[in-house]
């Protein structure tokens, strides 16, 4: 088939270079425009885009995808299908109708659950069981469209977004591809069960002791690596960057035994937290080089 990928960070890079070494012709490669990154704030390209420029495959950054020449170039490109994962942008209506056969999404959750942007972060702070990866043929509404093939995958029980990040793009590539080759029949998504995934901000980060430990456990994995998680400690940020629930009572907030912390239900155990401007220790050299007495107070 010939198609157009449209994608930007590093989860899509699985699936766009099975593409590539796939009997496929990948003709256009969009991504979003270039960003600051690092210290010196100097421009850097999408991962995907790099990827395009190594393959010597023609690629487009638009400001805008409802107007210039993106939707007249995929009109003239006379496209099988187009694939998209991850692209940040929803495509207006004339995008989608522009390859013969529509375009198809990645999706990284069971859907209809968690539609939206950042569904592996909301799927390990609600606690999931599990997840997955879902193609489907795209509509206008956001992760309205009908379901085509669908991977589920269990969460581990000390797995962070960012581990499972890593595990749901690399399972995208091979159901992407079985897609393309059997095109099966779609199937409308439930009414039951939709769950919206919004954009994560540096508002999630606080952490709420009165909140059991189990929930705590889930917003440290699930914000894991970004935004983080962060609590106070004597008047500082603290952030909580491993943590785990274990037996224990005593007020929200307060240090029970070594790094453990008591929560509205349970406790949590500091695993590695950072004090600003400081490198990361473990919770319990933390504990010990802070001399925190059992009874003392973090949030």
């Amino acid at each position: 088939m010939k198609l157009a990928f449209f994608g930007t960070p590093a989860f899509a890079v699985p699936t766009l270079r099975s593409l590539f070494d796939s009997e496929h012709e990948v003709a256009l490669v969009v991504a979003q425009p270039d960003k600051p990154a690092g210290r010196g704030q100097t421009l850097q390209s999408p991962p995907t885009i790099e990827l395009a420029r190594a393959r010597g495959v023609p690629t487009l950054q638009p400001k805008r995808v409802k107007t210039g020449e993106l939707p007249e170039l995929l009109e003239r490109l006379d496209l099988d299908i187009a694939v998209v994962v991850a692209y940040g942008r929803i495509l207006p209506p004339r995008l989608l109708q522009a390859p013969r056969l529509g375009c198809i999404n990645v999706h990284a959750s069971l859907l209809p659950r968690w539609r939206g942007a950042a569904p592996i972060q909301w799927s390990v702070l609600a606690g999931d069981a599990s997840t997955g990866v879902a193609t489907m043929q795209m509509a206008e509404g956001l992760d309205t469209g009908d379901l085509l093939l669908v991977e589920e995958t269990r969460i581990g029980p000390t797995e962070t977004a960012g581990e499972l990040f890593a595990r749901l793009a690399e399972l995208g590539a091979p159901l992407l591809l079985r897609t393309l080759a059997e095109l099966p029949v779609a199937t409308p998504q439930s009414a039951a069960g939709v769950t919206l995934a919004p954009m994560l901000s540096k508002e999630h980060a606080r952490m709420d002791w009165t909140r059991s430990a189990r929930e705590l456990d889930w917003q440290v994995r699930g914000l894991s690596p970004w935004p983080g998680t962060v609590t106070t400690f004597r008047g500082e940020p603290l952030k909580v960057i491993k943590a785990r629930p274990v037996p224990g009572h005593g007020a929200p907030g307060t240090f029970l035994d070594g790094a453990v912390v008591a929560c509205g239900e349970g406790a949590l155990e500091l695993l590695e937290v950072q004090l600003p401007g400081k490198k990361a220790v473990r919770g319990v050299d933390f504990v010990n080089g802070s001399r925190v007495k059992p009874g003392e107070r973090v949030g």
